[in-house]
């Protein structure tokens, strides 16, 4: 069989040359996600497509801007969009397909619709903060209660950044001598590891909760881009569910993230942030200047009411003390008529109590005199009838020996002598 055969290379000249001339692969707008974006000299990235429900990828394909191109379009998508071309971000692109023998398939991107970025962005932000109030969380935070004078604050922040230090100086130097007492919990404030970091910081805060007022998340001002981690709907979720109040100063004056939206209060800049704790101070203490003011207003008015009164109890004094003295007199005198008319009457009381109980001791000595002579009338009896002399007059003898009585014929023995008692005589003998 008479087989044709090219070569390889020949065959991909042949994928080349028609991808090359298809007016449908050249100059097309392309919808995708950016990853793996790598600046040298020229830009080297791939183009994404991910399920929107799963966010498996679905399609991808690399890509290049011609150093040529990109310083311009760098640029300009910057300006639109305040943040720097890079990985992750939603893009339109106009492509051309180009295909190199050796090295495949490659997309030459020419050109960049800056503004279907940002449109994606702000949709990205504006789902977070509808689906975060569905939730009922966007107020959560902001219903806490304040303490009157925050001033144990956890500070999330990366430790050398700029708008960390001019928060402590804020704070610091403030011209009232308010004190504030700052930890540090330090996290990534931009990149990929910003929201697992903050995340990471607020769960060691929670765990020493007791030990502070409020928390405040600072970071100076950046690009869209370095701000766009803070649009996440998980960091959003945990500075809204916080135990206690959180202060979001991120940026500067013209960027808003999510957290803005659930945070207690909102600051422009770290410095905001300070300020607006100093002014909580300063507010507490005119507050406490007010008091003292009222304070020393209202002893003054007692001292003046009290003087008022002494004035008039010291006249009032003597007159109050004749009119009670006379009246003490007139009860003395009245009491010293009415005490010998109320001794002759006590006097006469306890006599005639005297007289009762007199009677009624003599009678309850004759009754008690009366119970003896019968109780020993009866013991008389009982002895005269139990009587030794009364049992042998009634025909018993009574058995002596040696002075003892004999109650048991055991206690003899032949050859005893013995004396046996009668009603009116005695015998002796000896026992056999």
């Amino acid at each position: 069989m008479d087989i044709q055969a090219i070569t390889l290379s020949q065959y991909n000249a042949r994928i080349r040359n028609t991808i090359a001339v298809s007016p449908d692969l050249q100059g097309q707008w392309v919808l995708a996600e950016t990853s793996d974006v790598s600046v040298r000299r020229h830009c080297y990235l791939e183009l994404v497509e991910k399920n929107p429900d799963t966010g498996a990828s679905v399609a991808r394909l690399g890509a290049v801007i011609w150093a040529s191109a990109f310083s311009a379009l760098a640029a300009r998508f910057q300006a639109v969009t305040g943040s720097t071309f890079g990985t992750g971000m939603k893009v339109m692109v106009r492509v051309n397909a180009t295909f190199h023998e050796q090295y495949g398939l490659k997309l030459v991107i020419t050109d960049i619709n800056p503004e279907f970025t940002l449109g994606d962005m702000a949709r990205q932000r504006m789902e977070i903060i509808a689906r975060l109030q569905r939730e009922g969380l966007i107020e959560r935070n902001r219903q806490l209660p304040w303490p009157e004078v925050p001033q144990r604050i956890a500070v999330i922040s990366a430790a050398g950044a700029a708008g960390y230090g001019d928060f402590i100086n804020q704070l610091s130097n403030n011209p009232y001598g308010l004190k504030f007492y700052t930890c540090l919990f330090q996290a990534m404030m931009q990149g990929v590891n910003t929201v697992p970091s903050m995340l990471a910081a607020m769960q060691r805060i929670d765990e020493e909760i007791n030990l502070f007022d409020c928390v405040v998340i600072i970071r100076g001002g950046g690009s869209t881009t370095d701000l766009n981690s803070f649009d996440n709907y998980d960091l959003a979720r945990r500075i809204a569910e916080f135990k206690i109040p959180v202060i979001v100063g991120i940026g500067h004056e013209r960027d808003i993230t999510v957290l803005d939206y659930v945070a207690a209060m909102r600051v422009k800049t770290p410095t905001a942030a300070a300020e607006w704790l100093i002014g909580r101070g300063t507010n507490a203490l005119a507050h406490l200047i007010d008091l003292q003011g009222t304070v020393v207003s209202t002893a003054r008015d007692m001292l003046s009411r009290a003087r008022e009164q002494l004035t008039y109890y010291k006249s009032f004094i003597p007159t109050a003390a004749r009119r009670i003295v006379d009246t003490s007199r007139l009860k003395l005198d009245n009491l010293g008529a009415a005490i010998p008319q109320a001794v002759s009457n006590r006097l006469t009381q306890e006599r005639t109590r005297l007289t009762h109980h007199v009677e009624s001791i003599g009678t309850a000595v004759a009754n008690q005199m009366e119970r003896q002579r019968l109780r020993l009338d009866a013991l008389y009896d009982k002895v005269t009838l139990l009587s030794p002399q009364n049992t042998l007059s009634r025909g018993y003898a009574l058995v002596h020996r040696g002075g003892q009585v004999v109650t048991d014929a055991a206690q003899l023995a032949s050859g005893d002598n013995i004396t046996v008692c009668l009603r009116d005589s005695q015998v002796d003998a000896q026992v056999l």
